[in-house]
């Protein structure tokens, strides 16, 4: 039996942050929240990564674009100036545009989840 730490967000793109061997991906989910007697979203962001095809494909996405993100969760530890610091680093597997910015979907592979980066 494999052994797996996995998430799966869907949201809409708040910032792209691309570099040369990764991109970044701020991605804004909401959640129902009880305030008073009616409910509230509340809204959390999760920064996810990409890395080779993942990243090219990233770069055909815009803020806005509500998107379907699977993938793994890694944790890290180092130390600096005798400190131990800990990190969480969710790193994208598969993805698919469910809405682009103007309201519209398009047919072209970014949107199939099926297939893996």
């Amino acid at each position: 039996m494999q052994n797996i730490a996995e998430f799966r967000i869907i949201g809409r793109i708040g910032k792209i942050n691309t570099m040369e061997k990764v991109t970044y991906l701020d991605i804004a989910s909401n959640y129902p929240r009880k305030d008073g007697d009616g409910w509230k979203d509340d809204t959390h962001w999760n920064r996810v990564t990409l890395f080779g095809r993942a990243k090219e494909r990233a770069d055909k996405l815009s803020t806005g674009d509500l998107v379907h993100i699977t993938g793994r969760i890694r944790q890290s530890r180092f130390e600096r100036d005798g400190e131990t610091h800990y990190g969480t680093d969710i790193i994208a597997d598969r993805m698919g545009v469910l809405l682009r910015k103007g309201g519209t979907t398009e047919q072209d592979p970014i949107e199939d989840d099926d297939i893996p980066f």
